[in-house]
């Protein structure tokens, strides 16, 4: 004899339906309360799975020795809604030791956005020491223009608003600009970052590097094609993949890329 359980048909199931649901919107609750807690650091970028652990390397290794200038603008790009564009405090870091240990003094950014990246180099370079700066948006450099003021190094700053390809291209023009510089940082509109090496391996000297920002691409380069993804990271992803290809494969390079913030190619002009 069957005993009823007081329910009707499907009720079982609409329960354990309901009970599904519940659970699976308790797990989305959790994981979006998780990632509201990941990434504090503005520009953190940084690939390592452990938030405890980049938070560690910063703590321990970088805000210790870090200028001040360079806390001040750091914190006052925190506040810009476009601060995902800085550099993080550790590949500012990493910049700021390889031009020192370089010696560099002829350089050039393409990307500059409020100059973080831009200031850490001019705060290494000695005070004789050069930086062509090429950004847009005039606008974003001149926030954190004046703590670069203040830091006595905006006289090693060249700043030009605009399109880099044209200047590139003026650059290049002149035969007395090629092999000059010893150091260019490029982190600008990745779609272009092709077109840029063309001209930059030649303004480059033998033996100098040119840095590529972004080339792991949020992690994005080994997801599938399928996989999901804001809209900005899908649309750039071919293009990164490109670059690195191409760089990998480019005979006038040495390359070195590195999981620092969110990946950054190191290319030594061989010849």
């Amino acid at each position: 004899m069957e005993l009823s359980t007081g329910m009707e048909p499907g009720a079982s199931a609409q329960k354990e339906e309901k009970k599904k649901k519940e659970e699976e919107m308790a797990t989305k609750q959790e994981e979006q309360q998780t990632q509201a807690g990941r990434h504090q650091e503005v520009g953190h970028k940084s690939l390592l799975q452990s938030d405890a652990l980049y938070q560690y390397i910063l703590e321990t290794s970088v805000y210790p020795g870090e200028h001040e200038a360079m806390k001040e603008l750091r914190e006052i790009t925190a506040n810009h809604p476009w601060n995902i564009m800085t550099t993080s405090a550790d590949e500012g870091q990493f910049l700021s030791m390889l031009l020192k240990l370089m010696n560099a003094k002829n350089t050039m950014e393409i990307g500059v956005y409020t100059g973080y990246s831009l200031l850490a180099t001019a705060l290494a370079l000695p005070d004789d020491g050069k930086i062509l700066a090429m950004d847009i948006n005039r606008e974003n450099y001149e926030l954190g223009l004046p703590v670069i003021q203040k830091a006595g190094v905006a006289h090693k700053i060249d700043f030009r608003e605009g399109p880099a390809l044209p200047l590139l291209d003026q650059l290049i023009e002149d035969k007395s600009n090629h092999g000059t510089y010893d150091f260019i940082f490029v982190d600008a509109d990745k779609d272009n970052y092709l077109n840029y090496h063309k001209r930059l391996i030649d303004l480059v000297k033998v033996g100098g590097v040119i840095g590529y920002d972004n080339t792991l691409w949020n992690g994005s380069v080994v997801a599938p094609p399928d996989a999901p993804m804001r809209k900005y990271v899908r649309y750039y992803r071919d293009f990164v993949l490109e670059l690195n290809k191409a760089l990998a494969a480019d005979p006038r390079i040495e390359i070195c890329q590195l999981p620092v913030g969110d990946g950054i190619t190191l290319c030594r002009r061989v010849y």
